[in-house]
């Protein structure tokens, strides 16, 4: 067994403050730096460490190297009732998120459905924030996005699909929302990584090495290996699709061509997301949709030992708010050092 990494205690301001003032030494303006920070803070607060300040050294290799611009203003365009298109202009997508989220919630209470493309953006973290936010606001909320291509079709050896996450927000209003969110991929790449640099194996299931041979060493599968989809073909499928709706439908790239452009630094691909929003008051239960929901949660959580999802997510923040996060060493003192100290 993997000896237990040393850690550093970080309240959430601090968490904050190293990222941003990381950032901002690295070339982003205030507005993208607090952005970043904000995403890469909300991750340590959820405990979801393969999304927090583990992404910091990827955003400062392309900050550093150039591919992404780190003051970037994004631009807002409206290209029909009921779709609304944010340019990223090569920036980080927090930035151009909070940018369409207005738009996008706007169009959705007008017309009962609404879509966002995000277009000339590197993402670089879980989804869930983009479609909590919208849920706090009564809204349904969906989204998707591709990377490089580290997965294989159902039957391949060959990389061609992103991890291609998607999620999902459903509002419960008085109480926090439903959230999940999920790679459909067998394993999130970032956890592999971690895994990775903790030295210990991951699920049977998750990839393959460079002979094509079902493997657990992490390192196996990030070295020429591959990731395989969760459910073989079931994982594949929405991995295609998530592919279409983030590249061909909304004219962005597909993971292969993300990496054929890409300069290897080691940080984000640049590429596009999809957000779907769905105003239930616009539906055919509108008085009712929500204790109507309520009921199947019920139904759910009365069996011992089951929870929704996102509810994990939820009570880590009620410790880290009080306790703050313990952030691996290492990783600290590179961000230290990345940020000048």
């Amino acid at each position: 067994m993997a000896a237990t990494a040393p850690t550093v205690s970080l309240s959430l301001d601090e968490v904050h403050a190293l990222a941003a003032g990381c950032l901002a030494a690295n070339g982003c303006d205030a507005e993208n730096a607090r952005a970043v920070a904000d995403t890469i803070t909300a991750a340590e607060r959820d405990i979801c460490l393969s999304h927090g300040l583990f992404r910091l050294p990827g955003y400062v290799a392309s900050l550093r190297s150039g591919k992404a611009n780190g003051r970037a203003q994004p631009v807002v365009e409206d290209l029909a009732p009921g779709v609304v298109r944010v340019d990223g202009k090569g920036g980080f997508a927090p930035l151009a998120l909070e940018a369409g989220r207005a738009p996008l919630a706007a169009k959705a209470r007008s017309q009962g459905v609404a879509a966002l493309a995000l277009n000339d953006i590197h993402h670089f973290a879980a989804l869930w924030p983009e479609v909590e936010a919208l849920a706090e606001q009564g809204l349904c909320a969906f989204a998707f996005t591709a990377a490089f291509p580290y997965v294989v079709a159902a039957g391949g050896r060959t990389p061609i699909y992103g991890t291609n996450p998607m999620a999902f927000a459903w509002p419960r209003p008085g109480r926090a929302p439903l959230v999940f969110d999920q790679a459909s991929s067998a394993l999130a790449r970032g956890e592999i990584m971690i895994a990775a640099r903790e030295g210990h194996a991951v699920p049977p299931g998750t990839g393959i090495d460079a002979e094509g041979r079902e493997t657990t060493d992490p390192n196996a599968i990030l070295d020429g290996g591959a990731q395989l989809p969760f459910g073989g073909y079931k994982g594949a499928s929405i991995a295609l699709m998530i592919e279409l709706l983030v590249g061909a439908l909304i004219g962005d790239r597909f993971s292969f061509e993300a990496l054929a452009v890409d300069n290897h630094d080691g940080g984000p691909p640049k590429g596009g997301e999809l957000m779907l929003a769905i105003d239930p008051a616009r539906f055919g239960d509108p008085e009712n949709f929500a204790a109507h929901a309520e009921l199947l949660f019920g139904r759910i959580t009365a069996e011992e030992g089951v929870r929704l999802p996102g509810d994990r997510r939820r009570r880590n923040r009620e410790v880290t708010a009080v306790d703050g996060v313990q952030v691996d060493s290492a990783l600290h003192a590179k961000v230290v050092e990345l940020a000048g100290g």
